[in-house]
C-alpha cells in the first residue's frame, strides 16, 4: 500500500486529494501511475502525461524505482506563476 497525494490539476481530474494504493510487491512507480490511471480516467491520464512526481519527497528521475510498503509519493503538474 503506498500513499498518493494529487496537487492542483492532479487533484481535480483525480477527483481527491490523497488516497492509499494498492501494488503489488516489487512495483515500480510505472506501475503505481497504470494503476491511478487506470482507477481515475482519461482526465487524470492527461495531467499525468504532464506531471513530474516525488517518492518519499524526492524528485523521481526514473520511473522504474521501486516502490517500499507506506510510500509517499505525490502527483506534481507544472505550476505557472512567479
Amino acid at each position: 500500500m503506498v500513499t498518493v497525494r494529487y496537487f492542483a490539476a492532479a487533484r481535480a481530474a483525480a477527483g481527491v486529494e490523497t488516497e492509499a494504493a494498492q501494488v503489488p510487491p516489487g512495483a515500480t512507480v510505472d506501475i503505481l501511475l497504470k494503476t491511478v490511471r487506470t482507477a481515475h480516467g482519461d482526465d487524470l491520464g492527461r495531467v499525468l502525461d504532464r506531471c513530474s512526481f516525488l517518492l518519499d519527497e524526492v524528485a523521481v528521475r526514473d520511473r522504474d524505482l521501486p516502490l517500499h510498503e507506506g510510500a509517499l509519493v505525490d502527483v506534481l503538474p507544472p505550476f505557472a506563476g512567479g
